[in-house]
């Protein structure tokens, strides 16, 4: 958890230190095609054309994002019922009419949780284990 806080904080200082940089380039402005440099139009062209580039970092995001909620079922199963927890994950994909079975490419690169059926399966997994 401390490692995804500081990872925040640093992507979060490193996206400022950018902006600020980008917002003292003419191309920057140029390039969107806006004449007039300011601050408010550098925070604005930021925010429009920073998804596109982030784009990119999606699957490594949703990968390490994944990896920390296997760590949280893990946690969950050794303190509860992983069986109870894995019927309360089936009757919550239920009640939401959510897919158990996600395309695997969309999954890997844009879900921040694992697949149901693998959450469940781990649990089932360890319930039999104890």
């Amino acid at each position: 958890m401390r490692q995804r806080l500081v990872a925040s904080v640093l992507l979060t200082f490193a996206g400022l230190a950018l902006l600020a940089w980008l917002a003292r380039q003419p191309e920057f402005y140029g390039a969107l095609g806006v004449p007039a440099p300011s601050a408010a139009m550098a925070l604005l062209l930021f925010i429009v054309a920073i998804p596109v580039f982030a784009f990119f970092l999606t699957p490594v995001m949703s990968w390490w994002s994944r990896r920390h909620e296997r760590e949280a079922d893990d946690f969950a199963a050794e303190h509860a019922d992983a069986a109870e927890l894995a019927a309360a994950l089936v009757k919550l994909f239920r009640d939401n009419a959510a897919t158990l079975t996600p395309d695997r490419l969309h999954s890997a690169f844009f879900d921040s949780h694992p697949p149901a059926l693998e959450r469940i399966g781990r649990l089932n997994a360890a319930a039999r284990s104890l």
